[in-house]
């Protein structure tokens, strides 16, 4: 099966974290969303979409990416966020955008991450090590589990 990550990874790398893990885990091909050629993904089995969180909502340059895409049918993809919260709900938005070119989601994957956004910097930030190697090792059993799928 041949698999692409791509992401946007905007403030701390946190993201990119996340998706060189995956990659790594599975041989995969990675590239950042704006290195990517649309049409490039017709050539994978497996597109993973990963996006920090900001304001609750994924990366706005890469949601319009994804508006750029051509339409695919029944092609497999799989997403993943990482946010202050880490909260699963957060790959909602994504999930819906990714699915509306008729990807079929197969997975769903989020963890907190390091977070110094708006007025968390007057604090120093929350999450400070995040992602860490549990966050990493989840990522990678993840991932691992989505090539068992049929």
């Amino acid at each position: 099966m041949k698999v692409l990550i791509t992401y946007n990874s905007v403030h701390q790398g946190n993201t990119e974290k996340i998706a060189k893990t995956m990659a790594s885990a599975i041989d995969a091909d990675i590239m950042k969303y704006n290195e990517l050629d649309g049409y490039n993904i017709l050539d994978y089995d497996l597109i993973g979409f990963g996006s920090g969180i900001y304001y609750g909502k994924p990366n706005k340059e890469l949601l319009e990416f994804i508006d750029e895409l051509p339409p695919v049918k029944g092609r497999k993809a799989f997403i993943f966020t990482t946010s202050g919260k880490g909260n699963l709900n957060y790959t909602n938005a994504l999930a819906k955008k990714v699915s509306l070119h008729g990807f079929k989601i197969v997975g769903e994957f989020s963890c907190k991450g390091f977070d110094v956004w708006g007025p968390l910097r007057l604090i120093g930030g929350i999450n400070n090590g995040r992602p860490n190697t549990d966050d990493l090792n989840a990522a990678e059993i993840f991932v691992k589990e989505l090539l068992k799928q049929k």
